[in-house]
């Protein structure tokens, strides 16, 4: 029998998907579909065959037509519960309404639920995750970085080794964040509840005490921000 995983992960899927217009005028982007199944569903399908068992879900934008989709995760042989947005309160303010829900020890996986990944490796970053709790320099945060796409060419960090910062560094590679990564608790506690926020100016200061560490993946992954973008996935998909 395979050990039961004990990380939380929550899922980002409370943004208005403007760009996927008119497609999400009445549908909320993450339940938008690639080969019949909605971009939530690959994520939840993945994270139960890794035997992830808790995840917490934000809504905003037609919130309750992810809840009747998904329900309580049964289907999927996970648990979901929900953190509802009256207005979306950006990455950080989205996590910090949520912590008491997805109940962390201390690391949690996020994931943005409009992100296609098929083929994450997740047993990886449970690997990860538990390696992170026995460094003594006690990261706060973990990103995933992938080759900068077509869509945003310049890139988002500096991946130097295993540390990721905001700064050029001698032999540092400027990659995109994909949008998934690892946190400790503590990278939050100092917001309040309810209060937007953004995750950007947490991570960028995390780095500059050298807390925030990385990889480069180089698998599949795609940032599913356009009605082009979602139709070519659906044909290769196929």
């Amino acid at each position: 029998m395979r050990k039961i995983n004990s990380l939380p992960c929550f899922l980002l899927a409370a943004g208005r998907g403007e760009r996927m217009r008119p497609l999400t005028d009445h549908l909320p982007k993450p339940l938008l579909t690639i080969n019949n199944k909605s971009l939530l569903a690959w994520h939840l399908e993945a994270l139960a065959n890794a035997q992830f068992k808790e995840v917490v879900i934000n809504h905003a934008w037609l919130g309750e037509k992810i809840e009747a989709a998904l329900k309580d995760g049964r289907e999927f042989n996970l648990h979901i519960q929900y953190s509802p947005e009256g207005t979306a309160l950006e990455t950080a303010g989205g996590i910090v309404k949520a912590l008491a829900l997805i109940n962390a020890q201390d690391y949690f996986l996020v994931m943005n639920g409009d992100v296609f990944a098929p083929g994450l490796p997740m047993n990886k970053l449970i690997e990860t995750a538990n390696k992170l709790r026995i460094d003594p320099s006690k990261p706060l945060a973990h990103l995933l970085m992938v080759p900068n796409p077509a869509q945003h060419p310049h890139g988002d960090f500096y991946l130097h080794g295993s540390m990721v910062s905001s700064e050029e560094s001698p032999d540092s590679e400027k990659l995109t964040f994909s949008g998934i990564g690892l946190y400790h608790k503590d990278l939050f506690k100092d917001l309040l509840i309810g209060a937007p926020a953004k995750l950007a100016p947490l991570l960028r200061e995390a780095m500059t005490q050298n807390k925030v560490t990385g990889e480069k993946y180089s698998g599949p992954w795609h940032d599913v921000g356009t009605p082009q973008r979602l139709q070519e996935l659906n044909a290769a998909y196929e």
